[in-house]
């Protein structure tokens, strides 16, 4: 039985697009530069829309959160109370590489389907409304069909995951799901089940600072020193000259002047090993620019951001296992590869609870040229609702 047929797909996507447009006008971008909890206003006020709307279905319980956690709660149905609580999550903000306010999402008809798309003056912001949005109508259907049997539900939604620093203020005490889905992916049919393993480093640099008529044999120029250090970072080992399970270093700052000066670099890599040699290269190119700058020092500070969830995800094989099967009932195609990224499901995964990702839609993430399927988020409403029915 295909997804056509065994649910309406036109009620999905019309659901999920109406939701969505509503979603998108709301700038959300979340800024790394700010420690708190969510970063940006834009975060509370999806969240705070999203708690009306739950409200308005009346038979789900929800809380906001101090920190802007979005937690759902639907009852199981009758008969169902002893299956185990399942969770679906995405993530309220958008990313800040191009600008997120005043969107102006674009619906056009292509091949017998819809797309939406922004004017190109800004991103879409499809990661993660598109999974928010299919959250919302897979509860919204469930409100109206009372008769599907469904065991205990969560539906999470959670600020800062593009920044990385949403996770640790995640109220896991509150949450009962023994298994959780991101939705926060991109075309039909992509399920995700490993991910990168991530560190954030940042360099400080201290120079030596004279009178640049005396400088001879004295200054040490920080700004030099830092700029001496990026350019030791392997081109060959830059997002855009790798793809595939092959990892690398990333710039993603830099700034100072004489005295001072500082960079953030970010390491990713499927393999944990492999990463921790790229964190020893980091402190490797620090000593070799003291050498170059005598007088200035290098300091290399670093922190793991996420890690690979396929280990954790392996060692309940009925979570992924459950993913695939409501994929084959459907007869969607499914598409298995890493994330050359992370999720809020790599951190709660790490946290203790499995949890793979699934598409939502979009396509061409953090650009002006991002876009969104309208049919591939109401197939993946259709794979939640299936996957639902198989955890009873």
């Amino acid at each position: 039985m295909s997804h056509e047929n065994k649910y309406d797909q036109t009620i999905f996507a019309d659901y999920a697009l109406e939701h969505f447009l509503r979603y998108a006008v709301i700038g959300t971008a979340s800024d790394h530069c700010k420690e708190e909890t969510p970063s940006t206003k834009g975060q509370w006020e999806l969240a705070k829309l999203l708690v009306e709307e739950f409200e308005t279905l009346g038979s789900i319980e929800v809380e906001l959160s101090d920190h802007c956690y979005v937690i759902a709660r639907l009852a199981a149905s009758g008969g169902c109370e002893q299956a185990d609580t399942i969770g679906f999550l995405a993530h309220l903000d958008t990313a800040a590489d191009v600008s997120g306010e005043n969107v102006k999402p674009l619906v056009k008809e292509v091949d017998g389907g819809r797309i939406v798309q922004s004017d190109g003056s800004t991103l879409l912001g499809a990661d993660d409304k598109a999974g928010i949005a299919i959250i919302m109508t897979v509860a919204w259907y469930l409100g109206v069909h009372r008769e599907i049997k469904h065991g205990p539900l969560e539906f999470i939604f959670s600020p800062d995951e593009e920044t990385g620093r949403g996770l640790p203020c995640f109220p896991l005490e509150k949450i009962k799901s023994k298994a959780c889905y991101t939705l926060d992916g991109g075309p039909l049919g992509e399920l995700e089940t490993e991910c990168f393993n991530a560190w954030e480093a940042n360099a400080a640099f201290k120079g030596r600072v004279i009178h640049l008529g005396q400088a001879r044999g004295t200054l040490a120029n920080a700004a030099l020193m830092a700029s001496a250090f990026a350019a030791m970072l392997p081109r060959a080992d830059s997002p855009e000259t790798s793809d595939g399970r092959y990892g690398y270093y990333c710039l993603t700052d830099i700034k100072g002047d004489l005295e001072t000066a500082e960079l953030t670099v970010l390491i990713r890599d499927f393999d944990r090993a492999r990463g921790e040699d790229r964190l020893a290269g980091l402190n490797a190119f620090a000593r070799a620019v003291e050498a170059q700058f005598p007088g200035g020092t290098v300091t290399v500070k670093s922190k793991v951001q996420y890690v690979n969830m396929k280990e954790k995800i392996d060692r309940q094989p009925q979570v992924r296992g459950r993913l695939l099967q409501a994929a084959a009932n459907l007869n969607i195609a499914v598409i298995e590869k890493p994330i050359r990224g992370g999720t809020d499901g790599s951190r709660l995964t790490e946290l203790g609870i499995p949890t793979p990702n699934i598409w939502t839609g979009g396509r061409n993430f953090h650009s002006r040229e991002e876009w969104l399927s309208v049919n591939d988020m109401a197939a993946a409403c259709a794979l939640v609702m299936e996957l639902i029915g198989l955890w009873v």
